[in-house]
């Protein structure tokens, strides 16, 4: 038992990320957040830091129980799912795949939350 927990510890230290800004820049240019729905890349940049440090795996805790999770801080009242806390899950997804050095999901994600509220969402 002892050696699937440090397994699966040891996985998760690995797939964490915390990127560079200008490693963050470029991979947001690629997926096309640059100018996306008119939030400018430097917003974006400017977004990640203040949210997560650049931390793929940041997860935070809202006074109403509800989880903020990974690089975009996506909350799992709305967004994503926990499978603990009441989500509508907007982004059809399991809040784990926010916590990964893969950003696609939470770009994916906040290209959503973006399309139905809007960067002030944030």
């Amino acid at each position: 038992m002892k050696i699937w927990v440090l397994l699966l510890l040891v996985v998760a230290v690995a797939s964490a990320k915390r990127f560079s800004r200008c490693e963050l820049a470029r991979t947001l240019k690629a997926a096309g957040m640059s100018g996306f729905r008119g939030v400018s890349l430097a917003n974006w940049v400017c977004l990640v830091n203040a949210e997560s440090s650049y931390n793929t795996q940041a997860i935070n805790r809202n006074s109403d129980g509800s989880r903020d999770y990974g690089i975009f801080q996506i909350n799992n009242r709305w967004w994503c799912s926990n499978g603990q806390f009441p989500s509508r899950n907007i982004c059809q997804i399991s809040c784990s795949q926010l916590l990964t050095a893969d950003i696609s999901a939470d770009i994916r994600c906040a290209k959503t939350i973006v399309r139905q509220q809007g960067i002030s969402a944030w």
